[in-house]
């Protein structure tokens, strides 16, 4: 899902002739991505199904922008399960009451990584469904944060 995620935000930025320094960092990603996804394919034994899933990922490439409004839906529903993620995370570690292997640190640098983006959208693109995307992750990854700091278990020293 994530793989989708970053080929939509990828192809949505492309769309939009957007400044090649607002998503250079996409294409680097989806490729470390899908060697992973060969390597662990290839791995198990299951190389020939690669060949199935690089047909559909182009497939999908071409399909986003045949009209305007399928890459808008696509980048909204991407937004919608990203942040539904992070709210089957909260509720996982509301229920449990701990934040287990959960990294404060990691939640706490994709809130960073939010901030940053939300100011350079606003400096170099405006676009309204961008921002609301990192807005919302904001929103969520501070959340997160905070409720796994709230449910560390902290360690008694003799």
């Amino acid at each position: 899902i994530s793989l989708f995620s970053l080929l939509v935000f990828l192809r949505y930025q492309i769309y939009y002739d957007y400044p090649l320094e607002t998503y250079l960092e996409y294409p680097i990603i989806i490729a470390q991505d899908a060697i992973l996804l060969y390597c662990v394919m290839h791995f198990s034994g299951k190389a020939k199904r690669a060949l199935f899933y690089a047909v559909v990922f182009l497939g999908v490439w071409y399909m986003l922008t045949l009209q305007k409004w399928i890459i808008d839906l696509s980048m909204n529903l991407c937004t919608f399960i990203s942040a539904a993620s992070k709210l089957v995370q909260l509720q996982h570690l509301w229920q449990t009451e701990d934040s287990g292997q959960a990294s404060a640190l990691t939640w706490g640098m994709g809130a960073y990584t939010c901030a940053t983006r939300i100011i350079t959208t606003v400096m170099t693109t405006n676009d309204l469904a961008v921002l609301i995307r990192f807005i919302v992750m904001l929103i969520l990854n501070i959340w997160v944060t905070a409720t796994i700091l709230h449910y560390r278990k902290t360690r008694k020293t003799d």
